[in-house]
């Protein structure tokens, strides 16, 4: 857990250096965060160039709001908190919800003839479309606890809602997903 630590005390200090204007100070938070940030707005924004420049737009908050930032919390927390808020932004820019009845109906039938049934038994894709197919507030929390591994009070945060709504929604999330992977066939004992 040292590097941890290590990590934290590195990245708040890089954090004081972009405040005083070291631009190479955030190309190296850049490098270190660009594809956390990236891959947490694609939960959010399905079209890939936009998750790109929403995740660099992330980066240039930092540089013009780096004095503001208090160390309160990590680094990392408070760049998926911008993420966040970009990602939304400009989903209610453009109005672009993603339907989970939409993402459930990609998922294996029955009556799949044995090819599609083929073409879907990706048991990483297969676990995505489930993942998917939660509702965005669970989507969210599902990606910060397994893929991101925050905190309760690091989601709270990021969220900016009560760790009790996150411990809630994390029990909701779960049993959902279970009972999304079970509809569809998805043995959660697979290896």
């Amino acid at each position: 857990m040292s590097g941890s630590a290590d990590t934290t005390e590195e990245d708040h200090e890089l954090i004081k250096r972009v405040a005083d204007g070291d631009r190479f100070a955030l190309e190296r938070l850049y490098a270190k965060h660009h594809v956390r940030v990236f891959r947490f707005i694609r939960r959010f924004e399905s079209n890939e160039a936009t998750a790109e420049d929403l995740a660099n737009d992330v980066f240039l908050d930092v540089w013009n709001q780096a004095a503001k930032f208090e160390g309160r919390s990590q680094v990392t927390s408070w760049f998926l908190s911008i993420a966040r808020f970009k990602a939304l932004s400009e989903r209610r820019k453009r109005r672009n919800v993603v339907d989970p009845d939409d993402a459930l109906s990609k998922m294996a039938d029955p009556a799949d003839d044995p090819e599609i049934v083929a073409q879907k038994s990706n048991k990483s894709e297969m676990l995505k479309m489930c993942i998917g197919a939660l509702s965005e507030d669970h989507r969210v929390i599902v990606d910060l606890v397994y893929y991101h591994e925050r905190s309760i009070s690091e989601i709270a945060e990021i969220l900016e809602i009560p760790q009790n709504t996150v411990k809630t929604r994390m029990f909701h999330a779960r049993k959902n997903l279970s009972e999304i992977m079970k509809q569809n066939g998805v043995d959660r004992g697979w290896p």
